[in-house]
């Protein structure tokens, strides 16, 4: 699953964005609300979280804004603001959850989870494909018996091509949705990973095979 998650205090980006990457989520953090909409516009996120006092534009005003363009991604604002009026702000803005901080960590992670389950976009724990299952929680891909567990990326790799078998993805898509665009790696991380899960479906003894389509990408078959 990946993530936007905007916060211009440097310190909550720090310990947020660690939170939720040590839960399995990939994100893109940014510092403004104008970076924010328009990493919303042309990335592609399963959900975003959002500060609402932020720099060049507030989290109200970004939710407003993509859902006059059509975007209906799940949104949760975060705060320092706890009236209730600031709350009815921010839903009528367009968002669906609102936390006030200071937040646990354990409460952002249940909130976070239950706005992923109001998008067609969640995933369960244990997704599925033949005679494949790729355990969310444990990095743990399976085929009857045999388990290979894999490394963070190689498991968002696995993720990604579960969730679209049959659905040709290019490598350009898979780097933006795994290392994200502000990351210096180079192509060839994907070209490794993918080499990585080919190499864990044979030492399990899977069917599922991932072919590479030339002057595409690759499909999960």
């Amino acid at each position: 699953m990946k993530l936007l998650f905007a916060e211009d205090d440097p310190d909550v980006a720090r310990g947020v964005t660690a939170i939720l990457e040590r839960n399995n989520y990939v994100v893109d953090a940014v510092d403004n609300g104008q970076d924010a909409y328009d990493y919303l516009m042309e990335g592609d996120y399963d959900a975003a979280v959002l500060d609402i006092m932020m720099p060049k534009m507030n989290g109200d005003e970004v939710v407003r804004r993509i859902r006059k363009q059509g975007n209906a991604i799940p949104v949760m604002l975060l705060t320092a603001m706890g009236e209730v009026e600031d709350r009815i702000d921010g839903l009528d803005a367009g968002a669906d959850d609102y936390l006030t901080k200071p937040f646990a960590s354990g409460e952002l992670l249940a909130r976070v989870r239950a706005l992923l389950r109001r998008s067609q976009s969640f995933t369960p724990d244990v997704i599925r494909f033949k005679d494949l299952s790729l355990d969310c929680t444990t990095y743990r891909l399976s085929c009857g018996r045999k388990q290979a567990v894999l490394s963070k990326k190689t498991f968002q790799l696995a993720e990604m091509f579960l969730r679209s078998p049959g659905v040709i993805l290019s490598a350009e898509k898979m780097m933006e949705h795994i290392w994200g665009w502000d990351t210096e790696a180079e192509i060839n991380v994907v070209w490794v990973n993918i080499s990585t899960l080919r190499k864990a479906l044979a030492e399990i003894g899977s069917e599922v095979r991932i072919r590479m389509v030339r002057g595409a990408g690759y499909v999960m078959e």
